[in-house]
């Protein structure tokens, strides 16, 4: 079974980005393990002087999940035509050390409606090659398309084998 590492990189503590990977994990839960990462927010800001410094304990932990973790799926909303700030910041502090070399990375942006989420895929999906990861989709979804109803996402059998098929890719 393949060992997933599910990111959420929202920078709001009540995400719908989390909401989506938590159901993630328990639709998909017989086929692959999938642990997710929340709380970006509570990595300190990169620079190169604090890398140089020493790594913070925190830094450390997402590096080692990343790395022993055989794909990632990373899951975004837009803010102004971007990636939050947080997961930018978390990606910088794997770039120079290279967990996401080669990793199969399946990213994907969760947001209100279409057309949001372009920009946040293109910068996102920029990101990931400049680290030298190995983006296997690209794969834009919608709360109009996944309503949240009693707290939880509502994953139609089409949605379902959409995601089935990405996940494949790993």
């Amino acid at each position: 079974m393949k060992n997933i590492l599910a990111i959420n990189g929202s920078a709001s503590a009540e995400s719908a980005n989390l909401l989506l990977l938590e159901t993630l994990k328990k639709v998909f839960s017989e086929s692959f393990s999938i642990s997710v990462v929340d709380g970006l927010w509570e990595l300190p800001l990169y620079t190169p002087q604090r890398e140089e410094a020493g790594i913070p304990d925190s830094v450390q932990k997402l590096r080692n999940r990343v790395a022993k973790a055989d794909a990632v799926i990373i899951s975004t909303p837009e803010y102004l035509h971007n990636i939050p700030a947080v997961l930018k910041n978390a990606l910088e502090w794997m770039t120079h050390s290279g967990e996401l070399a080669d990793k199969p990375v399946l990213p994907i942006t969760f947001t209100p409606h279409e057309p949001r989420g372009a920009y946040a895929m293109a910068s996102l999906t920029e990101s990931l090659k400049a680290s030298k990861a190995r983006v296997v989709a690209a794969l834009p979804l919608y709360r109009t398309e996944l309503p949240i109803e009693n707290g939880e996402i509502n994953l139609d059998e089409d949605i379902k084998q959409l995601i089935s098929e990405a996940l494949s890719l790993f």
